[in-house]
């Protein structure tokens, strides 16, 4: 992911978050399979480190930075992630046949707003159907793989098994300790159960909240601007709904997280609130104070005024007499 471009509701610099893409190329020599792992971010360069992932136990050829050579003999798929990010790991690609064992979620990061429904997905193709045991999914705490649970179906958390190949997780009313790190997982009748390690999809549930720019406390004529921040990026096409003292604004445009008053006045003065217009939460209110102009100030701007006037007319009626 890179914000850098995206008018999410967090500004930050573009940053590695997970690997774009694997390329997959055979070498001419010992019939070897050269993996590259690139990023989505310019940040990535030679001092980047990353590292490959496999269902089993692979030797590789050689191994240098971004890319990797294994014999012809590899997993069914590989991927791979930035050295600490390990967490968010690359699609899976299949090495010996398009057909083999993959997982790959459709979203790795997830924002969502307190109170709504989030579906987490994953595509999951699995050549061995005929073994499995058991599907889990699994909820992992950020920052600490060793510490999970087991997800079980309630009234709030679902699951949808198999829907053309996609395995759902859906849960509603999100609450902030729904802010974790999720994964899903097959048993097999012959495979000894393991611990689920780093979480593949992060969620990151959160509220809103309504700050000024350049501060909550303004003088009439300066420029104020009111942002619906979120401790994460929604997506793009998000529209917001301000409210001032209770009562919805009438904007003659798209409204988003930025609202700009520009000269601010004295009717601009009171408790600003905010909302996603698909979403029933709504943010606390904040203050927006204005303090008038101070009269020394407006005498000022007056004689200003006035001496710039003056001058001007002076400047024209000397370039009259000299014609």
């Amino acid at each position: 992911m890179c914000p850098n471009n995206q008018s999410g509701s967090t500004d930050e610099p573009c940053s590695i978050t997970y690997p774009r893409e694997i390329h997959v190329q055979k070498t001419l020599m010992k019939n070897c399979v050269t993996l590259a792992c690139a990023s989505s971010c310019p940040t990535a360069d030679l001092h980047t480190s990353y590292r490959f992932y496999g269902k089993t136990h692979f030797k590789y050829c050689s191994y240098r930075n971004q890319a990797v050579t294994v014999f012809n003999s590899p997993p069914d798929s590989l991927s791979c992630a930035i050295q600490g990010n390990e967490e968010l790991h690359s699609a899976e690609v299949c090495i010996k046949h398009e057909t083999c064992t993959h997982e790959n979620y459709v979203s790795r990061r997830i924002c969502a707003l307190e109170g709504s429904s989030v579906n987490i997905s994953i595509k999951y193709y699995d050549s061995e159907q005929r073994f499995i045991l058991s599907k889990l999914w699994y909820k992992i705490k950020t920052g600490d793989p060793t510490k999970y649970n087991v997800i079980h179906d309630t009234d709030r958390v679902k699951y949808y098994d198999n829907v053309n190949d996609h395995y759902i997780l859906t849960i509603h009313n999100l609450q902030k300790n729904d802010s974790a790190g999720y994964m899903f997982q097959v048993h097999k009748y012959y495979q000894r159960r393991k611990e689920p390690g780093f979480p593949r999809v992060t969620l990151v549930v959160t509220g809103l909240r309504v700050n000024f720019n350049p501060s909550a406390e303004v003088t009439e004529g300066q420029r104020v601007t009111l942002i619906c921040s979120t401790s994460c990026p929604l997506t793009d096409d998000t529209n917001y709904i301000w409210y001032l003292n209770g009562r919805p604004l009438t904007l003659p445009e798209t409204q988003n997280k930025h609202l700009v008053l520009d000269p601010v006045s004295m009717e601009h003065a009171g408790n600003y609130s905010c909302t996603v217009k698909t979403q029933d939460m709504i943010s606390s209110e904040e203050t927006l104070t204005v303090k008038p102009l101070e009269k020394p100030i407006l005498i000022m701007n007056a004689l200003k005024l006035t001496f710039v006037l003056l001058f001007s007319s002076a400047v024209f009626l000397f370039n009259v007499r000299i014609r």
